[in-house]
């Protein structure tokens, strides 16, 4: 029996006809019910950069849209180089929090908390209102600049600190193709990318009108520089869920369900 056939049999055997169980969950967590996914193909919940089962990374298809990884930037300003002291705070979480009250926005639904996420978040696409834009560099790098210039705020001398209002400033990057050294912090996109999709494919498991799961689909092994040209394009983009408060950066990149559809070349039913 091959690992896909294996699959499979998991999916008549444990998933196929029935809606996700999640009494007991956390309500407002978004990943209850791929939780309770995992939990039908013997997948242990953890934080593992791995495929997930027999080298096939497992996707739940949420809404709207669906993950790559969370994959955070392996520099920010705020924790290297000569900059850090313009952030306020003596530890990283406390930094952070002044990243996000500089380049961010505050949300008025949650006490005027701030949050680099949303209209802040940079894109591929051109320079936002808050003056950040994506950029990919000759060594496949993916790099956020800030520039004082393309800042539309009408606040912005208020916001931002006097060394930090240049242009071309790299507020992020993530590693592309190369790892400078072997801490899990600097490992590259190209590894992360590739350790999770680059080995058998990748599958998923769609529901009816019904709710219940009636088919399981699977989708070939996706290389960093095929996905790298998606980041181009704007189809994989970067959203931050970043907020003062939580010091994890919530790095997600995404695609829209449409395009994860398009990349499947079988299915089950």
């Amino acid at each position: 029996m091959t690992n896909k056939e294996r699959i499979i049999q998991l999916f008549y055997a444990n998933v196929k006809g029935r809606r996700p169980d999640t009494t007991g969950s956390n309500i407002h967590h978004d990943g209850r019910e791929g939780h309770w996914l995992e939990r039908q193909f013997g997948i242990s919940a953890n934080a593992s950069n791995e495929a997930d089962l027999f080298g096939y990374e497992l996707k739940n298809e949420t809404t709207s849209k669906t993950t790559f990884g969370d994959w955070s930037a392996n520099r920010y300003i705020f924790k290297t180089g000569e900059y850090v002291h313009c952030f306020d705070g003596n530890t990283a979480s406390d930094r952070q929090d002044s990243f996000c009250r500089i380049f961010g926005k505050p949300n008025p639904l949650k006490g005027g908390r701030y949050s680099w996420s949303g209209s802040p978040c940079p894109t591929i696409h051109g320079y936002n209102n808050f003056g950040q834009v994506l950029i990919i560099d000759n060594n496949k790098d993916i790099i956020a600049i800030y520039s004082y210039s393309q800042d539309k705020r009408i606040n912005k001398s208020q916001v931002v600190p006097v060394e930090l209002r240049q242009d071309n400033l790299e507020i992020a990057r993530w590693f592309g193709e190369y790892s400078p050294t072997s801490k899990r912090t600097d490992k590259c996109l190209q590894a992360k990318l590739e350790d999770k999709f680059n080995h058998e494919g990748w599958f998923t498991c769609k529901k009816g009108l019904d709710g219940t799961y009636q088919k399981i689909c699977f989708g070939e092994p996706i290389t960093y520089d095929n996905w790298l040209n998606l980041v181009k394009k704007g189809i994989v983009f970067f959203d931050s869920g970043m907020y003062q408060g939580n010091k994890r950066p919530y790095s997600q990149w995404r695609a829209n369900n449409s395009f994860w559809d398009s990349l499947i070349i079988e299915c089950y039913e």
